[in-house]
């Protein structure tokens, strides 16, 4: 038992869960497990708890904005976002407004979204275009930042073209997915992510497209909402039909350094919260189809693929593994002989410091982001599915976020299938964890040792920028 896992009482946390473990799982996959997904990654982080002003206050909100926002690196778009030259996406985050602009030569560059004259956004909506006019006096940009116009130059002097090009931002390019940073200085996007993308070479999210994107206003902090993603062992009360398929108490959670975890949620397995006695490897198949919400590419319940037979003395997990493997191999051209039942299957869900949340694994992932809203109180969370293209096949655009505001619910967005249910059972607890936290008589948070290992050591992260 190693010092790093065990709790002041001497306890493995890695191996306290009822039922059988993440890594004993792996063992008995259909195929070798890469060592990153059977290598635990855990470190007592101590038991101290969080404060709640954390969630609500105003001021911890203007710290943010100071200090950690601009200096981390944010996951701003998609390649696909941005197909052409000229391309480009409006990117609003915490109080700031960036272009993110396709450049003529393939590359991508990020200017701050402001009028140099009189303050006025430049553009309030993604398009495409070769020079950036602003709509209230003609100042004209080129989409390099550089100076094209000013109306009435006599006027203006004592300005320069070098003076007036566009602030601009760090860009950064991964797996398909383009960061920025405002402040210079500090690690280079591949030092900020590792080691995410030594994880995903195989899983190439380079050759996926954005397929399915929805955004909505949460009536929660951002941190809230983020962190209900941060761990599964609320499946228990708050998502009870996936239990008959999902190893909530099973799961494994994990981290590297400050900037990336992970949260391992095995499926095509009964809950340890259910009694299986009488409970057939059937059963657990015909539960996974009727509620896990990625079955499908397109989430569509009605042309689910993966109604099968669980042959006679075969596992539902290896069953459900076997027929993902052909079934992904038929629709997307990739040779997956060599995925395995956890790629293929379960929860594999990665947090980058501080509101990037990719998916793993070879199916149709899921992206999540958070960003904060008008006030501490609100957020914008952002759900994007992933689909790989197959080979030969052009890069599709994005479709544009179908955007729901606070008093619309996920199910609106019919594309989610169940997907849109398992979050609005989400929602019915995050508002009133938002009221509770602005109302409590001890003003503390309280976490896991290692079930909510995550959302600690994004808490301590979150205090070395605000620190600084």
């Amino acid at each position: 038992m190693s010092e790093k896992t065990s709790n002041p009482s001497g306890e493995d946390l890695t191996r306290q869960a009822k039922g059988v473990n993440w890594v004993d799982l792996m063992e008995e996959d259909a195929r070798p497990v890469p060592d990153f997904l059977k290598e635990p990654s855990y470190e007592y982080l101590g038991s101290d708890p969080i404060p709640a002003s954390r969630y609500t206050s105003l001021e911890f909100e203007k710290l943010e904005k100071e200090k950690m926002w601009p200096n981390i690196w944010q996951f701003a778009a998609r390649e696909e976002d941005l197909l052409e030259p000229g391309d480009y996406v409006v990117f609003d985050n915490a109080d700031r407004t960036f272009l993110i602009v396709r450049q003529d030569d393939g590359g991508v560059r990020a200017f701050h979204n402001v009028c140099l004259h009189r303050g006025r956004k430049l553009r309030t909506e993604d398009g495409c275009a070769d020079k950036f006019q602003c709509p209230f006096h003609g100042y004209t940009w080129n989409k390099d930042g550089s100076l094209n116009e000013i109306p009435n130059r006599w006027d203006f002097s004592h300005l320069s073209d070098e003076k007036m090009k566009l602030p601009e931002a760090e860009v950064g390019r991964w797996g398909g997915y383009i960061f920025i940073k405002e402040n210079p200085g500090g690690p280079t996007l591949e030092e900020f992510l590792a080691p995410l993308p030594e994880h995903f070479k195989r899983w190439r999210h380079e050759e996926c497209a954005t397929v399915l994107w929805v955004g909505k206003v949460v009536p929660a902090n951002w941190k809230v909402t983020a962190e209900a993603f941060m761990e599964a062992w609320h499946t228990l009360v708050t998502h009870p039909q996936i239990l008959p398929f999902t190893g909530d108490e099973n799961s494994a959670y994990w981290f590297w350094g400050d900037n990336v975890n992970v949260n391992l949620v095995p499926f095509g397995v009964i809950s340890p919260h259910i009694d299986p006695t009488d409970k057939k490897q059937q059963w657990i198949v015909d539960e996974f189809v009727k509620y896990n919400g990625r079955s499908a590419e397109n989430y569509d319940p009605e042309s689910d693929p993966f109604k099968i037979e669980v042959p006679e003395g075969i596992s539902a997990r290896r069953a459900l593994g076997a027929n993902f493997r052909e079934y992904y191999t038929e629709i997307f051209g990739h040779d997956h002989s060599d995925a395995t039942d956890a790629e293929l299957l379960d929860a594999i869900v990665y947090n980058v410091f501080p509101n990037f949340a990719p998916w793993g694994g070879f199916m149709p992932n899921i992206v999540y982001r958070w960003k904060p809203w008008q006030d501490p109180d609100h957020c914008l969370m952002e759900v994007r599915i992933l689909s790989r293209i197959p080979p030969g096949q052009p890069m599709p655009a994005s479709p544009p976020m179908k955007f729901l505001s606070v008093d619309q619910k996920w199910t609106e967005a019919t594309e989610l299938g169940a997907l849109g249910e398992v979050f609005e059972q989400d929602m019915e607890n995050l508002p009133y964890v938002q009221e509770g936290l602005k109302a409590s008589k001890t003003g503390e948070v309280q976490l896991g040792d290692y079930q909510e290992i995550r959302i600690r050591q994004f808490h301590q992260t979150l205090e070395k920028y605000l620190e600084k």
